[in-house]
C-alpha cells in the first residue's frame, strides 16, 4: 500500500531526472545546455522566435527600455546649453517659427503642382517629394520668424539697454534701476516697455530674411558646385563658414534699424522737461534725498529717430559701431548653424 500510494510521485522524480539527464547531452560533438525549466523538447518544437518570446531580455526593444540613465546621459553636454537661458530660448523660436514657415511654403508649393505628378517629384505613389522653395519664399520664411522672435526680443532688448547705459553708482538706491524687475516696473508704468517695437518689427524681419536666406544661397551654391547627393555631405566648416557669412550679412542689412531702435530705447522717458526728474524720492547711503532723473524725451517717433539722425549725424551716423558688431557676429552666428 505505501509502496502503491508514492508510485506516481516516484515516477515523477526519475522522470525529471532523466529529463535533466538529456538536457545535458552531446549533439554532432557539441554540449548543449538548457536551463532546467526548460525541456528539450519544447525548445525543438517552438523554434527560436518562440525562445524571443519566452525571453524577453533578447528583445532589443527590451533592452532599450532597460538601459540606464547613465548611458543615456553619458554624452557631453553641448556649449551653448551653458549660454544665458534668454539666448537660447530666442534661437529656439526662431529656428521653430522659421521650420513652421518652410513647410508651409513646402505644402503650398506641393499643391500647385499637376496631379498626377511626375515620378522625379513622387517618393513614392502616395508620398510626394517635399517641393522646395524659392529665394522669395525662404526670406519670407526667415522674416516670419524674425516677426515672432521680436515679440520677446523688444522688451527684453529694451530692459537690457536700459541696464546697461543707466548711471553707475556704488549704492543701488542712487541707480535709476535696482535690478530687471524694477525696471519692468518703471518702463511699464511710464507705458514705455514697448518702446522702439516699430523699428524692432522691421530690423527682426530684414536681419532674420537675409540670415536664412543668405545661408540657404551659400548651402545651395556648394551642394550644386561639388555635385553631392544631398546637403548632409556638406562638411561642419563649410557649415560654420557659411553661417558666419550669413551673420554678416544679417547685420550689413539691418544695422540701421538697430541704429534707431538703441536710440529710442535709451532716450529719456518724461515728456517734458518739467518731469525730468521723478517725484518718486531715494534715501541715499548717506541719508539724503535724492529724485531720479529719467531724462527728457527727444524723439516722438521711429520717423522723427530716423530724420534727426540724418540731420545731425548724414548716412554715416547709421552705421556707428558697425565694426564691432560685425567681428562679434561671424563667430557667433558660425556656432548656431555648426552646433
Amino acid at each position: 500500500m505505501l509502496l502503491r500510494s508514492h508510485a506516481p510521485y516516484t515516477l515523477n522524480i526519475i522522470l525529471n531526472t532523466l529529463q535533466r539527464h538529456r538536457q545535458s547531452t552531446t549533439t554532432n560533438n557539441i554540449t548543449i545546455h538548457r536551463r532546467p525549466r526548460r525541456s528539450h523538447q519544447d525548445l525543438e518544437n517552438r523554434g527560436p522566435r518562440s525562445i524571443l518570446q519566452r525571453n524577453p531580455n533578447t528583445s532589443c526593444r527590451h533592452r532599450r527600455l532597460r538601459m540606464s540613465p547613465s548611458s543615456t546621459t553619458s554624452h557631453p553636454t553641448p556649449a551653448h546649453s551653458k549660454t544665458n537661458k534668454t539666448t537660447i530660448i530666442k534661437v529656439s523660436i526662431q529656428f521653430g517659427a522659421f521650420n513652421f514657415a518652410r513647410r508651409f511654403f513646402e505644402t503650398r508649393n506641393l499643391a500647385t503642382l499637376p496631379s498626377p505628378l511626375p515620378r522625379a517629384l513622387s517618393t513614392s505613389p502616395l508620398t510626394p517629394a517635399p517641393q522646395p522653395l524659392s529665394y522669395t519664399q525662404y526670406y519670407l520664411s526667415g522674416a516670419f520668424a524674425g516677426l515672432t522672435n521680436s515679440v520677446l526680443s523688444g522688451p527684453i532688448e529694451h530692459i537690457r539697454i536700459r541696464l546697461q547705459t543707466q548711471p553707475h553708482a556704488s549704492h543701488a538706491s542712487a541707480r535709476l534701476y535696482a535690478g530687471p524687475l524694477d525696471c519692468i516696473r518703471t518702463l511699464t508704468a511710464k507705458g514705455a516697455l514697448y518702446r522702439g517695437q516699430a523699428v524692432t518689427l522691421l530690423r527682426e524681419a530684414q536681419a532674420y530674411g537675409v540670415w536664412f536666406l543668405t545661408y540657404e544661397v551659400l548651402m545651395g551654391w556648394d551642394v550644386r558646385r561639388r555635385g553631392l547627393a544631398s546637403r548632409k555631405d556638406v562638411e561642419a566648416w563649410r557649415l560654420a563658414a557659411y553661417g558666419g557669412l550669413a551673420g554678416e550679412a544679417l547685420w550689413l542689412a539691418s544695422y540701421p534699424f538697430d541704429v534707431v531702435k538703441s536710440k529710442m530705447q535709451t532716450d529719456g522717458l518724461s515728456s517734458r522737461a518739467g518731469e525730468a526728474a521723478s517725484v518718486g524720492k531715494e534715501a541715499t547711503a548717506a541719508g539724503a534725498v535724492a529724485a531720479k532723473d529719467y531724462g527728457v524725451r527727444r524723439y516722438a517717433t521711429m520717423r522723427d529717430c530716423f530724420a534727426q539722425t540724418y540731420r545731425q549725424e548724414g548716412l554715416g551716423g547709421f552705421w556707428r559701431g558697425i565694426g564691432p558688431t560685425l567681428l562679434r557676429a561671424m563667430p557667433v552666428s558660425a556656432a548656431t548653424f555648426a552646433v
